[in-house]
């Protein structure tokens, strides 16, 4: 993966830069799902996490829990939990826009003063679409795009999930990328566009560690 596909990932639809990791460990909570369900989704957390070199943790000790992700059937609901528009800016608003552009999913983000992710809501309207895909699959396309503030086009074309041997994995592409952008000498955010010529050269610098590590 190149600089200019790298940049791509980041950039927002008005041109601008923007990237961000979480700069604290994760601690998930899930609504909305059975127990099956919730297992499955905390695993592809745990993987994430492990891929990424980063912490899990039970309990945020300023939120409780900063990653929720969120279950239902219809966009009002989200308007009936308690305490979420003190946490979502704007929920109403939020949820009217989300409902009449028929979307099936949103993700929003918290930033600390550092630029860093501090949270991250994820909402998942359980339409048709969604519904038919595995939870498997599911759990792990929504842990890829809450680990890193991916530009809202970053996936729009190409999924960051392939299939191998008959399972759902993650591209080989964006595992590297990721790997790449929780390297302690990376910042934890940054705006300018130069900071993806730091990460493709990150990626090649791995890559020849791996090279080596096969006897190249």
């Amino acid at each position: 993966m190149g600089p200019d596909e790298i940049e791509a990932l980041f950039s927002r639809t008005d041109g601008s830069y923007f990237f961000a990791r979480w700069g604290r460990p994760v601690a998930p909570v899930v609504f909305g799902v059975d127990e099956a369900t919730l297992q499955v989704v905390k695993g592809a957390a745990e993987a994430l996490a492990t891929l990424a070199g980063h912490q899990m943790a039970e309990t945020d000790p300023e939120l409780g829990a900063n990653l929720m992700l969120f279950f239902f059937r219809d966009w009002v609901e989200l308007t009936q939990v308690p305490d979420l528009d003190r946490l979502v800016p704007d929920l109403g608003a939020l949820v009217a826009r989300l409902a009449a552009r028929g979307a099936n999913q949103h993700r929003f983000f918290r930033f600390d003063d550092s630029g860093a992710i501090q949270a991250a809501f994820v909402f998942l309207r359980m339409d048709e679409a969604l519904s038919k895909l595995p939870a498997e699959e599911l759990a792990l396309g929504q842990m890829v795009q809450v680990m890193l503030a991916w530009s809202d086009r970053a996936f729009a074309t190409r999924s960051p999930l392939a299939l191998a041997g008959g399972h759902t994995v993650l591209r080989p592409d964006i595992a590297d990328l990721i790997r790449a952008a929780y390297d302690p000498v990376m910042p934890v955010a940054a705006q300018d566009a130069s900071h993806a010529l730091r990460l493709a050269a990150r990626m090649e610098r791995r890559a020849g560690y791996g090279d080596e590590g096969r006897g190249r």
